[in-house]
């Protein structure tokens, strides 16, 4: 077996490959694009082939940014389209792919990948672990009243017609720049989002509201009349189901719920992608009426070059800690200072005796700071040789916000 770079001409095999590897056929093309395919870079595919020629096995990445604590973006290719025809399974044709793409991501120097897990346990095998967490928050209209917040604060500000911003709604085809400047700057701001590359919107290719798919979007503006917000919605059989909020500003995303929650003729409200611990639930005047389902994971983390990831996120305490750390799919160790002073670290080689001993996956889990230590610690997964020192894992690697990542790739 031969396990190959792509090129354009490649693209139909590589397409019609994945497909079979899950069962399915290619869609139809639609007026205006939106093929989830058309984003892929051919020069970032991979092929698995027999020695007969025949495809067998498919793997890609695309070219994302990744906001780390801190707000520092760094490069991270994504993972996607990995498939197996079903006849060469349990073969070794993933774990060669696999193989192939993570020490080609090495030798381009990139120092971490991401993805999103079809089954959750494929690709800690691989050293990806889950760093990232959404969930659906359900409201029925006759409960969706949001209280005064107590603390005085202006996030209850009417969403239409106030000093502080206004809402329109637009169709979705006639505001895509708007929906493309938003999302940049909010992933700017937003601890495990990616960038949504201008190709991705241009040839619409994602799922809505990237996608042609018809939606209404509800887009807030401040005071100034310069777009700050949006929801992207649709409403089907009595539910009005929000694709995503995106803003980096509390207040805003407040008045889009308001706004949405507000709407007549929709018996309940479905928000897609609420970040962990967000605030809305407890806005609700009825704690009881937001129902939380579909609680997942979401972006994976693997990390490539410890030292370089470790160096490369914000810090908002210091410490100093030593880290063993096994990485068996890609046959390393290697045990490090980690040394925190003033937002920036430092990670060095050391024979010191270790804090914590951990497995590549689990670093992944908790780089972001969307998984604490402690809790690996206590799964049995991470190994703490000193009392105190989960906790002091814990208060390092916090970030300054929850990551969250809702884009799909």
């Amino acid at each position: 077996m031969e396990i190959r770079s792509t090129t354009d001409e490649d693209l139909d095999v590589f397409v019609d490959t994945v497909h079979a590897a899950f069962g399915r056929f290619p869609e139809t093309p639609v007026e205006g694009g939106g093929l989830w395919w058309s984003a892929l870079e051919m020069d970032r595919c991979l092929l698995a082939v027999t020695a007969d020629g025949r495809p067998v096995g498919t793997a890609a990445t695309h070219s994302f940014e990744l906001t780390l604590p801190g707000e520092i973006l760094v490069p991270a290719p994504g993972v996607t389209a990995v498939g197996v025809l079903p006849s060469h399974r349990r073969q070794g044709v993933l774990s060669a792919m696999m193989l192939h793409q993570l020490t080609e991501l090495r030798a381009r120097g990139e120092f971490l990948s991401v993805l999103l897990a079809s089954e959750a346990p494929i690709y800690g095998r691989f050293g990806y672990g889950p760093a990232t967490y959404t969930a659906r928050l359900k409201v029925p209209r006759h409960a969706a009243a949001l209280t005064v917040p107590r603390a005085g604060a202006v996030a209850h500000a009417p969403a239409t017609g106030s000093g502080n911003g206004s809402v329109e709604v637009l169709r979705r085809a006639d505001c895509g720049e708007i929906l493309e400047e938003v999302y940049d700057r909010y992933r700017r701001a937003q601890p495990g989002a990616l960038s949504r590359p201008h190709r991705w919107w241009a040839l619409r290719a994602g799922q809505p509201p990237i996608s042609p798919a018809p939606r209404y979007v509800a887009v807030h503006r401040d005071a100034d009349g310069v777009p700050d917000g949006y929801a992207s919605y649709s409403i089907e059989s009595g539910t009005l189901t929000v694709d995503e909020t995106i803003t980096a500003d509390d207040a805003v995303f407040t008045a889009l719920a308001r706004f949405v929650l507000g709407h007549d003729l929709v018996s309940q409200v479905v928000f897609q992608h609420v970040p962990p611990e967000h605030p809305l639930r407890w806005q609700l005047a009825d704690f009881r009426a937001g129902e939380v389902s579909g609680d997942m994971d979401w972006l994976w983390v693997r990390l490539l070059d410890v030292p370089r990831a470790l160096t490369a996120r914000g810090w908002f305490m210091d410490g100093e800690l030593v880290l063993d750390v096994e990485d068996p799919f890609l046959g390393g160790h290697g045990r490090y200072l980690l040394t925190v002073r003033d937002g920036k670290a430092a990670c060095v080689p050391t024979d010191r005796e270790p804090d914590l001993s951990l497995d590549i996956r689990d670093l992944g889990s908790v780089y972001l700071g969307g998984t604490a230590p402690s809790t690996l610690v206590r799964a049995g997964h991470i190994r703490a040789h000193r009392p105190g020192t989960a906790t002091l894992a814990d208060a390092l690697f916090r970030a300054d916000r929850s990551p969250h990542c809702l884009h799909w790739f």
